[in-house]
């Protein structure tokens, strides 16, 4: 009677340990740049991608390297993903790119994302024309400025381009890694968001030639009339101005220009720009 019961409990808990072990099993946590927590299985890594299927599932899916902040792997190993790695790191989690010599009282200019924001598209021609008609303003204004120096947009762009940081993802990249692989101690960010509308405009012109009777009573007239219509397209911007000094950001505003023009972002980068703390009038 005794045995039965023994082996009852036996029984008992191998049916609960192996029913745990198989209902149960520790997953895979990927946290990506947006805290959004993964749990899966991975089955492959490089230095690119990496690739992981959902409890459940076979289907195998693909994650850019560039968007994982943190690994935690089931067997309770973590593997941290720095900026510096980014499509440049190795799956052993050693960095590929060296922080760049910090170079004090220097400003950077960042890529200027230009977004529409009903499409949701953005343009690299106009990200990269904001961005140098930004870094001249402060050329220009040097002096105002002192004693920051502008560091050479070639500089920046080839920094954050070997970290494989572009307009696309400027945004999800914290600003002391942005320091640390710029060699910067000052970073201006600028985001120029947009909508376009348009209107038409129909004008009516009225000629005529009179005519006196020769009573000199009536008066006659042959009347013209054109009309003619034009079509015009308004720009509706909101301006993101951040400045930021070793890490902490030292000036924030929104501004929206008052002329809804192609060109209306522009005057008010320049308004922001001579209103922000780095700039000092003469």
């Amino acid at each position: 009677m005794k045995n039965s019961k023994l082996f009852f409990i036996v029984f008992l808990l191998l049916a609960t340990f192996f029913g745990f072990a198989q209902g149960g099993k520790k997953l895979d946590k990927i946290i990506k740049r947006d805290y959004q927590i993964i749990e899966c299985t991975i089955s492959k890594m490089s230095d690119k991608i990496v690739e992981y299927s959902l409890p459940g599932e076979t289907i195998q899916i693909s994650l850019d390297v560039s968007q994982i902040a943190k690994i935690d792997f089931a067997s309770g190993r973590s593997q941290t993903f720095n900026v510096s790695q980014t499509n440049n790191s190795s799956s052993s989690g050693s960095p590929a790119i060296a922080s760049s010599e910090m170079k004090t009282n220097t400003i950077a200019v960042l890529p200027v994302p230009y977004l529409n924001s009903d499409t949701q598209e953005s343009s690299e021609e106009m990200a990269k024309f904001a961005q140098n008609d930004l870094y001249n303003k402060l050329l220009d204004k040097s002096s105002n400025i002192l004693p920051l120096t502008v560091q050479d947009l070639r500089t920046t762009n080839s920094l954050l381009h070997s970290a494989g940081i572009d307009y696309k993802n400027i945004d999800e990249t914290p600003i002391e890694d942005l320091e640390k692989i710029l060699g910067v101690d000052n970073i201006v960010a600028v985001k120029v968001s947009y909508t376009i509308n348009s209107g038409t405009t129909a004008t009516t012109y009225n000629s005529g030639n009179a005519k006196v009777s020769n009573d000199n009573k009536k008066v006659k007239t042959n009347d013209v009339s054109t009309t003619t219509s034009s079509t015009q397209v308004y720009y509706y911007y909101t301006i993101y101005f951040d400045m930021y000094k070793d890490g902490s950001k030292i000036y924030s505003h929104t501004r929206k220009p008052f002329l809804a023009v192609k060109d209306g972002w522009m005057d008010s980068v320049t308004y922001l720009l001579k209103r922000s703390p780095i700039y000092v009038k003469k």
